[in-house]
């Protein structure tokens, strides 16, 4: 499995699937203080065109709770680009043929299974890890963080609503026979728990719950209100884990 792991994160760097997400998560890191920053001189820019229309605009005045409400509504393009760029880990080599050889050599399949998914568990605790540590430092350089209530808090369950995605991933994966089955099947759900959660009856309990930590960062809400659905979340993690080891293990390779 440690050979396993080591060949994963070798064909991260060679194909460069890496080194994108990495880009794409550092400059979505960038543009949350960025476009907080730039808030007032755009406003300011169209003031004059706005009046012309009968609009008053004001002077506005940001803070660093602006440029944490650009994360939650960029991080989710981070998961997508992470979703996209990963739907493959499994797909590509039933095509190319690669796991015949060490399946039959004696690797246990829930050995490849879980070294494949903890690899794109630690890619992705790294890259977002350095999307909320570059916005992080910019609010403090800027502003102060301390606008924000229990900040960390709505970080990690914004990175858990990544882990569940991985969850799904991974067993779309074992049994799907082409990358594209994998982002229909794992778009496919998530959007049915997106749709599920605007029904505020059933929202708390879903995984997509872990999405709106804004609200907890302003105080409008307490970190027991998040309870049920980053429990939710953990525990469907596992379940897609244990129900793609065991169609992997009957997959035909």
């Amino acid at each position: 499995m440690i050979a396993f792991l080591k060949k994963e994160w070798m064909e991260l760097w060679r194909t460069g699937r890496f080194l994108v997400l990495l880009l794409v998560f550092a400059l979505l890191g960038i543009m949350n203080p960025a476009m907080a920053k730039l808030m007032p001189w755009m406003m300011e820019t169209l003031s004059e065109s706005l009046a012309d229309s009968g609009i008053t605009v004001t002077a506005v005045t940001v803070d660093a709770m602006d440029s944490w409400t650009q994360f939650y509504k960029n991080i989710p393009i981070g998961i997508i680009v992470f979703a996209l760029l990963s739907s493959g880990s499994f797909t590509s080599e039933y095509q190319r043929g690669t796991l015949i050889p060490v399946a039959a050599k004696g690797l246990s399949r829930w050995n490849i299974l879980l070294a494949k998914a903890l690899t794109a568990c630690a890619a992705w605790t790294a890259l977002y890890g350095l999307c909320f540590g570059i916005t992080y430092g910019y609010n403090a350089y800027f502003w102060d963080n301390g606008v924000a209530s229990h900040l960390f808090l709505g970080a990690s369950m914004a990175w858990l609503f990544g882990i569940w995605v991985i969850g799904l991933l991974v067993f779309f994966s074992a049994s799907a026979k082409s990358s594209a089955q994998v982002l229909l099947g794992t778009g496919g759900i998530v959007l049915a728990v997106y749709l599920m959660g605007m029904f505020p009856r059933f929202g708390k309990y879903l995984p997509v719950a872990c999405l709106d930590g804004l609200p907890l960062l302003q105080g409008a809400t307490c970190p027991g209100d998040y309870s049920a659905s980053m429990a939710a979340a953990v525990g469907m993690a596992l379940l897609c884990l244990a129900l793609g080891g065991v169609c992997f293990s009957r997959k035909q390779l």
